[in-house]
């Protein structure tokens, strides 16, 4: 299927300002980007670059005043995640080298404070992709998603103490508890056809089986298309936008996704 992802930012820029952003997503396994379009008001010259997961990231100075950043993609995507029970646990020895950075703790994810409570969660549960599937009912279970109440980053450790949260950190716990028995995860951000209210959103993946496959504590299952737009260690690594300096008032952050026949000529 097509989907059409918009997102659209306005920021009062007091002085020039240093930007970096991750907007476009690229064409990877389950999403092909036919088209798209990014509109920079007023326009100023952007440099792009690709980090170190492979994102695609834009450098710019953004002018005082009125800015705005505005992109549409048009993604032909899977209708549902895929799921794989049963998909097998890969022996730290036997991973790909690219994989092994996900591995390790980070800044929001702190896995090495997790082995008890993530070989409890797990137990009984066969190593893998059902272990992981244990993780997001843990996390289901125990906190609630609240979207928009959004306070700042925090920690997987802050989290596990909390009974509510965003999709942001229950990815973050989810990611250190897999990272504590020894899974590669990494977090995603991107777009969800389905979700509500609608915003940008997050969700992480785990290497099991030979491959990446998502994983989302905050929805009751795997429909609906996504965009992923960029990947990460945690939340660190995939800000839509990150600003330098002084503070900037972002005015209006709006996101929309819609199902198309085609996408235009």
């Amino acid at each position: 299927m097509w989907l059409n992802a918009t997102c659209s930012l306005e920021f009062q820029i007091p002085a020039p300002t240093p930007f970096i952003l991750m907007l476009r997503p690229r064409s990877g396994y389950n999403q092909w980007v036919g088209r798209e379009e990014y509109l920079i008001d007023p326009s100023v010259p952007t440099y792009e670059f690709t980090d170190m997961f492979g994102n695609l990231c834009q450098r710019l100075i953004a002018p005082a005043g009125e800015f705005s950043i505005k992109t549409s993609v048009y993604v032909k995507a899977a209708e549902a995640g895929d799921i794989a029970p049963g998909a097998f646990f890969i022996e730290v020895q036997n991973l790909p080298n690219e994989t092994l950075p996900f591995l390790l703790p980070s800044r929001y994810c702190e896995s090495e404070y997790f082995n008890q409570l993530a070989a409890e969660v797990s137990q009984g549960y066969a190593p893998g992709y059902d272990q992981c599937t244990a993780i997001v009912n843990y996390i289901r279970n125990t906190i609630r998603y609240v979207p928009g109440t959004d306070t700042g980053i925090i920690s997987a450790t802050e989290i596990n103490q909390k009974s509510e949260a965003v999709c942001r950190d229950m990815a973050h716990l989810g990611i250190a508890l897999c990272r504590a028995l020894s899974i590669p995860a990494r977090m995603v951000v991107g777009y969800l056809e389905t979700l509500q209210p609608m915003d940008m959103h997050a969700w992480f993946e785990a290497y099991v089986g030979g491959r990446w496959y998502t994983f989302d504590p905050t929805q009751d299952n795997l429909l609906g298309g996504r965009i992923a737009i960029a990947y990460g260690r945690d939340a660190a690594d995939v800000a839509i936008y990150t600003q330098f300096g002084d503070p900037v008032d972002l005015n209006k952050l709006e996101v929309s996704v819609q199902r198309i026949e085609l996408p235009p000529r």
